[in-house]
């Protein structure tokens, strides 16, 4: 299924028509809710699987730290790639972030639209407060992935300086000044994977929520 929901998104994105996007997933029985909680799900396995990159990230720069002869340039390059992989990783996150915000804010737009639409006082009435409280969660879930999404840049910017730093200085006395700076990135990190948990523990409320 999100294979197929991935050809439909390209398809129209290259198109440029949101609402063409969202018709064609209407035709079929697919709203606006089904896919904001689908985006939701991306976002949420994009920060799991962002914990165990920093987590391994984390791992190599002990690794090179600890240090006790062999190959240098090897734990050099397994370190980079380490970097490079976890900035992959946290601009997946922010472009699933993006897309949630996305069809939030049709789908709230559109809930506005339509709430007017409906005749019966009770009905509208209701409608209007579970828009709210939705609206309520929802803001409390973006918040919670602004958090972890913001926690992401100290790390990055300390993992890029180390890379750089060891680079053009591949020997001992490189490797003595990075065992200063290894509880700060530790210490980084590990506030960084809380606060993904926070924001995966968020989205599970959420989407609990939206769909009970």
């Amino acid at each position: 299924m999100k294979k197929i929901w991935c050809v439909f998104f390209l398809f129209f994105t290259l198109l440029g028509c949101e609402s063409a996007y969202y018709s064609a997933w209407e035709k079929v029985g697919v709203h606006k809710r089904d896919i904001l909680v689908d985006r939701i799900e991306d976002t949420r396995t994009a920060q799991e699987d962002a914990q165990e990159q920093f987590r391994d990230a984390l791992e190599q720069y002990r690794a090179v730290v600890n240090f006790d002869g062999g190959d240098l340039e090897q734990q050099y390059t397994r370190l980079d790639s380490e970097y490079q992989d976890s900035v992959e990783a946290a601009n997946l996150i922010s472009e699933r972030i993006a897309a949630v915000e996305d069809v939030a804010e049709d789908l709230f737009d559109e809930w506005e639209d339509e709430l007017q639409l409906i005749e019966n006082r009770t009905l509208r009435e209701d409608s209007a407060k579970k828009l709210h409280d939705t609206r309520y969660k929802y803001k409390h879930l973006l918040a919670a992935m602004r958090r972890a999404e913001k926690s992401i840049k100290p790390v990055l910017t300390a993992m890029r300086d180390q890379v750089l730093y060891l680079k053009h200085n591949l020997n001992a006395r490189a490797i003595d000044a990075l065992k200063g700076e290894l509880n700060s990135i530790s210490g980084d990190v590990n506030r960084l994977i809380l606060d993904m948990q926070k924001s995966i523990d968020e989205a599970n409320l959420f989407i609990d929520r939206i769909q009970n």
